[in-house]
């Protein structure tokens, strides 16, 4: 079964793994608005690689600012 990535599914492990309040819109900065520092943002991508069985390469982690971002960069990581 092909595997799915929402928004709600991401800030989920946002929540779970970065220990952010559950105030998380789409346009959430993930370092001024929810203080995801650089530890943080490592286990993010580890969860999301783990969690969706896809590779995140470092300049792609670089391009993440937004929830939405890391949305849309996991979204298309499934599709290919």
């Amino acid at each position: 079964m092909k595997k799915t990535c929402t928004f709600q599914d991401i800030k989920n492990m946002l929540i779970e793994c970065a220990n952010v309040n559950d105030e998380i819109t789409p346009d959430s900065i993930l370092k001024t608005d929810l203080g995801i520092d650089s530890i943080y943002a490592v286990e993010m991508i580890l969860a999301l690689e783990e969690k969706f069985e896809i590779q995140i390469e470092m300049n792609e982690m670089d391009t993440m600012m937004s929830v939405q971002e890391v949305v849309d960069i996991v979204k298309r990581k499934l599709e290919v």
